[in-house]
């Protein structure tokens, strides 16, 4: 899912040594994955809703810059309670997209507290359209397509995680 390429159109030059390597000037020049890449490192999150459910999550962790350039592309399924998380260096606008993904994702992005920030639902296979945080986010998180619907997760809810530092 090379969703992440078009976050470094929003980073600020102290953050542009995050970036992914292959990115030029005037574009994108890295060559794309040719298939999945295998699978990543794993942290247990759990959100819980507004009416106190707490769903637990087994996500992989996109922590290389061709990681997260790769995320979840090409892969055909992802477990009901699995996923992809992107943990950004500084607060960004979370730009991603859908090149060579092959199934439907939520993308979630999270504050650096926690709260759900904002939801992409059912993101469609393959686009190139621009799916944006619309505000500031310390990382996206990427579920199978529709697991926010089914298990009520909403904007608001909290992710608790040792990447997340509630406020206070």
């Amino acid at each position: 899912m090379n969703r992440r390429i078009l976050l470094a159109l929003l980073i600020a030059a102290p953050i542009a040594a995050f970036a992914p390597s292959g990115f030029a000037q005037s574009g994108f020049t890295q060559s794309d994955p040719k298939g999945p890449q295998p699978e990543l490192a794993r942290e247990h999150l759990t959100i819980i809703t507004q009416d106190g459910k707490r769903h637990a999550f087994d996500v992989e962790m996109a922590r290389t810059q061709q990681q997260q350039i790769t995320g979840l592309m090409y892969r055909t399924k992802v477990a009901p309670d699995g996923g992809m998380l992107f943990v950004w260096p500084t607060p960004i606008v979370s730009q991603m997209w859908m090149k060579h993904t092959l199934v439907p994702l939520d993308m979630v992005f999270i504050r650096a507290d926690g709260t759900i920030d904002s939801i992409a639902e059912d993101t469609v296979p393959q686009s190139l359209r621009v799916i944006s945080s619309h505000g500031k986010v310390t990382a996206t998180l990427e579920l199978a397509g529709g697991t926010t619907r089914r298990l009520g997760i909403t904007v608001g809810d909290k992710v608790e995680g040792p990447m997340f530092h509630p406020a206070g």
